[in-house]
This record gives structure tokens, C-alpha cells and sequence, in this order.
């Protein structure tokens, strides 16, 4: 080991934490765009007044927002554990790559449970207040999309 492999890891540790986290804001967007109003109000209880109050927030939606982030970053994680060692740019496309398609499986899952579960799942994840029983589902989802896209990766 000499200071320019030193050096050389250190700076591809830099462009994995840049790009994995735009992959995690990216995330945190389509979850946005799939769930009704904007997400950081539900998250911070912002009300129609736009006064924030802890009697607004939605603790679903803080649980449900965690499980994606943190199913997310268990792809991108397994992606560049696995790859880290070949060429950085392969390394970063299949990064890339299975970093989309998990956000792409969670988007889709996300709607499939909707749709086989009573109500409207993007509604009550938003809603005020308590945990509802839909949001550990969803969460719980997310988190196994995140182990069948790792599992498809290692």
C-alpha cells in the first residue's frame, strides 16, 4: 500500500457517497411524487395555515420515508460492495443502474400494495397523527425489495 492507493480509495469513496446520496435525494422525490401533497409538510407537520405543529405530522409518513431511504441505500450499498473493486466506472454504473431499478421496484411495489389493500394507502400514509397499520406494510415492503434487489446483486 502506498498514499497514492490510499489517496485513490479515498476519492472513490468521495464519488460513491456523492452519487449514492443524488440517488438517495432522487429517491426521497418519487416518494414525494407518489404520495398526495408535498412530503416535507406531512414530515413537519406544516398545517393549512402553513403553521408548523406536531399535532400535523405524520408519523406514518416518517416511518414509511425511513424504510424507502434506508431500502434504497441497502441497494446502492450491496452495489458498490460488490463492485468496489473492479473499474470505477463500472463500478459506478452498476451503482447507478441497480440504484434506479430499486427505486423503480419500491415505486411500483408501493402502488401494488395500494392496490390490494383497503383504502388508499397514499392518503393514510400522509395523514396526521399515530402510525397507521398500512404504513408498517409499506415500510416492510420496502425494506424486502431492498433484500431481493441486494440478494439479485451478490
Amino acid at each position: 500500500m502506498t498514499f497514492l492507493d490510499l489517496f485513490v480509495a479515498l476519492y472513490h469513496a468521495v464519488v460513491y457517497a456523492v452519487i449514492a446520496g443524488a440517488m438517495l435525494v432522487v429517491s426521497y422525490y418519487v416518494l414525494d411524487l407518489v404520495t398526495p401533497g408535498h412530503l416535507g409538510s406531512h414530515l413537519r407537520g406544516v398545517d393549512e395555515t402553513g403553521t408548523e405543529s406536531v399535532h400535523a405530522q405524520s408519523r406514518s409518513a416518517g416511518l414509511v420515508t425511513s424504510a424507502w431511504l434506508v431500502s434504497n441505500a441497502l441497494v446502492l450499498f450491496t452495489a458498490i460492495w460488490t463492485n468496489g473493486e473492479t473499474d470505477l466506472g463500472w463500478a459506478l454504473l452498476w451503482t447507478v443502474s441497480f440504484g434506479a431499478l430499486g427505486i423503480l421496484l419500491n415505486t411500483v411495489m408501493f402502488f401494488a400494495i395500494e392496490a390490494i389493500t383497503p383504502g388508499n394507502l397514499r392518503k393514510i400514509v400522509c395523514e396526521p397523527g399515530p402510525v397507521r397499520p398500512l404504513a408498517y406494510v409499506a415500510s416492510a415492503t420496502a425494506v424486502s425489495v431492498a433484500a431481493i434487489v441486494s440478494a439479485s446483486i451478490a
